[in-house]
């Protein structure tokens, strides 16, 4: 929920209640357990746009003129590989998006695109609108890249420049498990410096094709150029209350543990992870949706024991699952603790 509440943060400024609109596609801000199914997500981000009028959603010093990222994708879309089409990127958002400067640094075998805040965003660094405006950014050049060349590009590490909202846990299936949170006014994520020779494959055709329904499809490349992560958690949850071991699952998905773990480090994941990630989505929604023992959603979730669920639990939020629901039971959003 914290990719909605940023995306909607800059509304405010601009004198328009995002209330009725998020009423609208039955998105409630105040449910921290519930998951925006992405076609709802994109519909946001089409309409917040349409609304304002800026491609920006209202969270830079200047509107970002509706087309900016059809004519991003045309500019991108005629370079002869990633590293020219990034460089296209780079010098069009200069001049559209001047507040975060984009830049591509490579040395050997390594390469990191950087995000530079030249003007404060916001007094406090942590604003939900801030910390959005760095996601969306990294989020839209990495999916354009991915989509641009034909396949995922893995993220090897992200330093984000705020502290780690509430909503972190979920930043390893959208850029990678290894995101730290170092404040400053950089971002920078780390790659593979060859994928910067890779060639972009797509065409007008295409292109014409993936503008129905843009910007706001963008936001649902991740499903598509993460395709292996979907598959393992659809595996993971259909199973359950069973635990699927990586063996079970590499089996069913007819491919070695060796090569499902490779095509998950791709995709910037790891089988740990996606089932730690799904165990806490699912944890969350029955302890909130439903009236179950916390000894019934731990059996649920797979567990061994109900202490074991606790310490789980506990690690995602900063509390117990009892607290959990006293603080949803008494109108207050849970405030999950700082973890380092």
């Amino acid at each position: 929920m914290g990719f909605v509440t940023g995306m909607v943060a800059g509304m405010p400024r601009h004198a328009h209640d995002p209330a009725p609109l998020l009423a609208s596609l039955d998105i409630d801000p105040a449910d921290p357990a519930r998951r925006v199914p992405l076609d709802r997500y994109a519909a946001l981000y089409n309409r917040v746009i349409a609304e304002l009028g800026d491609e920006g959603f209202g969270l830079f010093a200047n509107a970002m003129p509706p087309g900016s990222f059809e004519f991003l994708c045309r500019g991108m879309l005629g370079a002869p590989s990633l590293a020219e089409g990034l460089d296209r990127a780079r010098r069009f958002l200069a001049i559209v998006l001047p507040d975060l400067a984009v830049s591509i640094w490579r040395s050997g075998h390594h390469a990191e695109l950087r995000l530079t805040e030249t003007r404060a965003l916001a007094p406090d660094t942590d604003a939900p609108g801030r910390v959005f405006a760095f996601e969306w950014l990294l989020r839209l050049i990495h999916s354009l890249s991915c989509w641009l060349v034909g396949r995922g590009l893995a993220l090897d590490s992200v330093d984000f420049p705020f502290a780690r909202p509430a909503h972190a846990d979920d930043y390893a299936l959208v850029y990678t498990e290894r995101s730290a949170f170092i404040g400053g006014r950089v971002l920078t994520a780390r790659f593979n410096a060859t994928l910067l020779e890779l060639p972009i494959r797509r065409d007008e055709a295409a292109l014409a094709s993936f503008l129905e329904g843009a910007p706001g499809r963008i936001s649902m490349l991740y499903r598509r150029d993460r395709a292996t992560v979907t598959r393992v958690r659809d595996l993971i949850r259909h199973a359950l209350p069973a635990s699927l071991s990586q063996d079970e699952v590499a089996r069913q998905l007819h491919m070695s543990p060796r090569t499902l773990h490779r095509r998950l480090d791709e995709e910037g994941s790891s089988f740990r992870i996606i089932k730690e990630a799904l165990r806490r989505d699912l944890a969350l929604a029955r302890l909130t949706k439903t009236g179950h023992s916390i000894a019934r959603v731990a059996t649920d979730l797979g567990y061994a024991d109900t202490s074991a669920f606790y310490r789980a639990f506990t690690g995602w939020t900063g509390m117990s699952p009892e607290r959990y629901r006293r603080q949803l039971a008494g109108g207050l959003p849970p405030a999950p603790a700082d973890r380092p």
